[in-house]
């Protein structure tokens, strides 16, 4: 009896002690247990989660959905039968097919302008908007723009339209929430979130190479939709997906709205489309081309050749100069390069900051029309092409050879001036300034394959 009671005495001094350390030590260091249960105070300020939580998406939803319309385009297509074919030849094979196709728009205007996407209503013979509330109208075509993929609508309603309005996309930020309204899979009033995943994203298409880049949700049908920040203004057009299956599985891009802006007032004041340019060729660095170029920037746009008669010739930069600043706007990349000109017109002047010999200069640069200015390539003196070659070839790209300097075709020099090149190496020559950057990437003694149509409109190819 005596053992347990000594037993009993050990155990209880045991635990005695084991209450008093974890009193002492335990609840000194860390407090007590309802601390380990509850999340301290800035805890949702560190990992973000109550931050997502105080986000409304509710009223920048409410306020765009009633802006984005439906839009359908119902156009014609040729189908050809080969039985039909084999029986009465070519010219009893073929019919005439509808065809539609469903996009997203915009309201921007009250009374009833629309941007939309221009692949959402290319060649469309009749086309037809849904608003939110479910009025149908018909739209007429007010002018495109193919190269940068925007085309606008407009429609003759009864009623004053709720509108989008426009926000500076130059300000939107990397990681702002952002809310993507459109029309998928014919699904009207579809609103999906995410974040800025990047800005001035290069997708190597031969228009746009400034896109907003983001995690919403974008599918077939949310072309022409609207990219909204959580106000609910309009900070993007949604154009394309990256996805390995044709619908979201990646990230979405959509046209920044300064761009799209611009588009459409040139659009409604000029009826086309008003382009200035720097008028230089280049290439964006990085730590290996710097290494190569032997410079200590690792950022900018670096000018390895200045257009005859443009702007940047006659404010006087030079090839070697680096660009850092367009105004106020930082230039890292050569898609905020083009991206920033994209919002200009010809005679607009820009502040051009460059590094010269290890120095910041500033040229004021007039901005000049994309037809003013020539280029050479491989000896051949390019100009743009105008609206009659547009016509008369049915073409709505290429350069025209406006001179031959190369003394080893100045023997087909007849032949070759006035005609329009269309690719050089598979690649399309959309202007005068694509052909120059495309001569960057090219040796000067590397041969090129050219596709071109010649004056009497044939398609010849050469190699140089």
């Amino acid at each position: 009896m005596k053992r347990y009671s000594s037993l009993f005495l050990v155990a209880l001094f045991s635990g005695a002690t084991t209450l008093s350390g974890y009193k002492l030590f335990i609840e000194k260091n860390y407090g007590s247990y309802s601390v380990i249960t509850e999340a301290p105070e800035n805890y949702g300020r560190s990992v973000g989660m109550a931050a997502a939580e105080n986000i409304d998406f509710t009223v920048a939803a409410d306020k765009s959905i009633h802006t984005v319309v439906h839009v359908k385009n119902v156009s014609m297509r040729t189908v050809y039968n080969p039985i039909m074919q084999f029986f009465y030849g070519s010219s009893g094979g073929s019919q005439q097919q509808e065809q539609i196709g469903t996009g997203s728009g915009v309201i921007i205007s009250e009374d009833g302008y629309i941007v939309t996407n221009n692949h959402v209503i290319k060649d469309a013979t009749d086309l037809e908007v849904t608003l939110n509330n479910k009025k149908v109208y018909k739209a007429k075509l007010i002018g495109t723009d193919s190269k940068m993929d925007i085309a606008l609508l407009k429609i003759d309603a009864d009623e004053k339209l709720p509108y989008s309005t426009f926000a500076d996309s130059d300000q939107v930020k990397v990681g702002e929430w952002v809310l993507a309204v459109g029309n998928p899979y014919n699904l009207t009033s579809t609103v999906t979130a995410g974040i800025v995943s990047a800005k001035a994203r290069n997708l190597d298409t031969n228009g746009i190479q400034s896109f907003i880049q983001t995690d919403a949700a974008v599918n077939p049908g949310n072309s022409g939709g609207a990219l909204v920040n959580t106000r609910g203004e309009l900070i993007g057009i949604n154009t394309m997906i990256s996805s390995p299956t044709g619908s979201y599985a990646g990230y979405s891009f959509a046209i920044p709205s300064n761009i799209t802006r611009k588009i459409i007032e040139d659009i409604m004041e000029f009826g086309n489309v008003q382009r200035g340019v720097l008028g230089i060729a280049g290439k964006e660095l990085n730590g290996p081309i710097s290494k190569e170029l032997g410079l200590k920037e690792t950022q900018g746009y670096y000018i390895t050749k200045v257009i005859k008669n443009s702007g940047a010739e006659r404010a006087g930069l030079k090839k070697g100069d680096v660009i850092v600043k367009l105004d106020n706007q930082p230039i890292t990349s050569e898609p905020e390069l083009t991206g920033y000109i994209s919002t200009k017109r010809p005679n607009d002047r820009v502040q051009v900051t460059v590094i010269r010999d290890g120095k910041n200069q500033v040229f004021p640069v007039t901005l000049v029309k994309n037809d003013v200015i020539n280029t050479d390539f491989k000896g051949l003196e390019l100009e743009n092409i105008d609206a009659l070659d547009k016509k008369r070839f049915k073409i709505d790209y290429g350069v025209k050879i406006k001179e031959v300097n190369n003394d080893r075709l100045k023997p087909y020099e007849n032949d070759l001036t006035g005609s329009i090149i269309l690719t050089i190496d598979g690649t399309k020559a959309t202007d005068v300034e694509s052909v120059s950057r495309l001569s960057n990437d090219k040796d000067e003694n590397q041969g090129v394959s050219i596709e071109m149509i010649n004056k009497m409109g044939q398609i010849i190819r050469i190699i140089i």
